[in-house]
């Protein structure tokens, strides 16, 4: 823990137009977007630590900021590469403490070249100052930025959410799913009537004698874009909870002072029961030693790790739990825990992530409520790009739905995950989610670390975890637009069964069909099956839908709404 001692520097050295470059009005293109592909550079260092200082001044809605980078060289390199927003000034550089005046900051990646090369296994550090009013969102957390408002009393009310557009919006870093820091400090100064909780432990703060304090926190491998900025007059509400993996973890979550305590209090009591759910279903809370914290937020919400943000605004909805509460907490897990290495694995985060939300109705109230939600899902699906393509990708591509599955990455990778956990079974099925998220079947806390992961990462988990090639059901579901067509056509008493899919390879997911209320299971052997009715029984296609499949009734209901 240190105050924000260099944070008095900055000031002086923005006074300075010879350190000082001009910084860009609009924020480019470039930085609008997260997960370019990394330069050489960026792949030749490893990313130790990022100790950030953040001085945020809530009447110009502007932020003063030193960061101090560590890294490692894994290959020789002559420079460092990170990405920030060109709307801030920078004011001085240093590499191991000498001043670098050679950098540039183009369209927001920042290059610093070295006095000299460096080799593998030698370190080095930067410090960067800068300063400036962060790009501002207009729609958060739908687009990127930071949220600047006022609490219903008229207090200062701040918070920064960047998933899509990438950490660069606010502080130097590799804004790439795989740029994660092997651990970050923050050091956050506000006004001191206000209050700065953030990710991880919370290191304690200090009074700097002027007005303001500084919150100091560290959390370790964090998400990039889960690194977030939360001020305003908040409570702390705090409790612990008896995991059932042996360890105490701290629950904690700031609401603000004007909210209604008995709404705050009901929410707050959600807490345990939900990670009662996912350590039951998963595994153990990743971040034990930390904290599972929640933040009241003036836009909906965020997977900040540790820190999740929360605006909901305690509304009730029937389901019997606050599902945007729940959605979020499942991140922990399916996204901090498990991050993608790519965009175009994203549906690994929001597929499995939303799929808890059904689980977890079913486990407080039945198989209604769980089908329930999975049938409001199964509506909402455009199906008109794959769930993965199997090429690099960027946030910004993958989240527009002009380009890219956007929702379908949420509510079709749910129904995908379900229908994969009715085919293989419940046993294989979490066991595969074990695997995914903490690379072992057997998680304990203290036993794992934060992993990285791919799609063809998870289809040889699920080969291996069954011990079959389950390569024709991914291929698909997620490598294809369309959804799995099953045809049927009847010729007097023989009824044939069959699957289409776009590339026409077999597809043996079994189906049940229903006879005259009868039910039995056709094997699909090949993606083909035929059985013996009546010519006039009433034959029902998958009765518990259990396959995600074309629905024509569905399509015509689309193709209406659309006129």
């Amino acid at each position: 823990m240190r105050p924000l001692a260099a944070l008095c520097l900055t000031t002086a050295l923005l006074t300075s137009p010879a350190m000082a470059q001009e910084a860009a009005r609009e924020t480019t293109a470039f930085t609008l977007s997260s997960g370019a592909p990394r330069t050489a550079e960026q792949l030749a260092l490893r990313f130790d630590k990022a100790d950030l200082s953040f001085k945020l001044l809530p009447e110009s809605q502007s932020l003063e900021g030193v960061a101090v980078l560590d890294f490692t060289a894994t290959a020789q390199t002559s420079a460092i590469v990170v990405e920030l927003d060109a709307v801030f000034a920078i004011a001085a550089i240093t590499v191991d403490g000498r001043a670098s005046t050679d950098w540039s900051n183009p369209e927001g990646r920042l290059t610093i070249p070295l006095p000299r090369p460096l080799t593998a296994g030698e370190g080095v550090s930067a410090r960067i100052a800068y300063s400036g009013r962060p790009h501002q969102a207009q729609r958060a957390p739908w687009d990127g930025g930071f949220v600047w408002t006022k609490t219903p009393d008229g207090q200062p009310w701040i918070a920064s959410a960047v998933q899509g557009e990438g950490c660069d919006l606010f502080w130097p870093c590799i804004d790439h799913p795989q740029g994660e820091p092997e651990r970050v400090d923050l050091h956050i100064t506000v006004p001191s009537s206000l209050s700065a909780p953030a990710n991880g432990r919370f290191l304690g703060k200090a009074d700097n004698g002027d007005g303001t304090t500084t919150w100091n926190w560290t959390a370790r491998q964090p998400d990039t874009y889960a690194i977030s900025l939360n001020v305003g007059p908040y409570v702390e509400m705090a409790a612990d909870y008896q995991s059932r993996f042996g360890n105490v973890i701290p629950l904690r979550f700031w609401r603000l002072a004007s909210a209604d305590p008995t709404k705050a209090q009901a929410l707050f009591d959600e807490f345990p029961q939900m990670l009662d759910f996912y350590e039951a279903t998963i595994g153990p809370f990743p971040f034990g030693d930390e904290k599972m914290g929640v933040v009241e937020t003036p836009h909906l919400g965020m997977e900040h790790q540790t820190i999740n943000a929360y605006g909901n605004g305690y509304r009730l909805d029937g389901k019997g739990y606050d599902w945007l509460l729940h959605h979020e907490l499942a991140h922990e897990w399916f996204g901090n825990q498990m991050t993608n290495a790519d965009w175009d694995d994203m549906w690994l985060h929001e597929g499995f992530g939303t799929y808890m939300q059904p689980l977890y109705a079913r486990w407080l109230n039945g198989e209604r409520a769980m089908q329930a939600e999975l049938h409001t899902m199964r509506q909402t699906l455009a199906n008109r790009f794959p769930v993965v393509s199997g090429q690099p990708q960027d946030a910004a591509t993958v989240y527009d739905d002009k380009t890219g599955p956007a929702l379908d990455l949420y509510y079709k990778g749910a129904l995908i995950a379900h229908t994969l956990r009715l085919h293989i079974g419940d046993d294989a099925f979490y066991e595969s989610l074990r695997r995914l998220v903490y690379g072992r079947p057997d998680p304990e806390p203290g036993n794992f670390r934060p992993r990285y992961a791919t799609t063809p990462d998870y289809v040889a988990i699920v080969n291996e975890v069954t011990g079959r090639d389950m390569g024709w059901f991914f291929d698909a579901y997620l490598y294809q637009a369309a959804l799995p067509d099953l045809v049927m056509t009847r010729q007097g008493e023989q009824v044939t069964l069959e699957w289409k899919t776009g590339d026409g390879r077999p597809f043996p997911l079994p189906v049940e069909v229903e006879v005259d209320g009868l039910l039995r299971a056709l094997p699909m052997t090949d993606g083909r099956a035929t059985f013996e009715a009546p010519q006039d029984a009433h034959i029902l296609l998958d009765p518990g839908s259990k396959v995600l499949r074309r629905l024509e009734y569905l399509e015509r209901w689309k193709a209406s709404s659309a006129d």
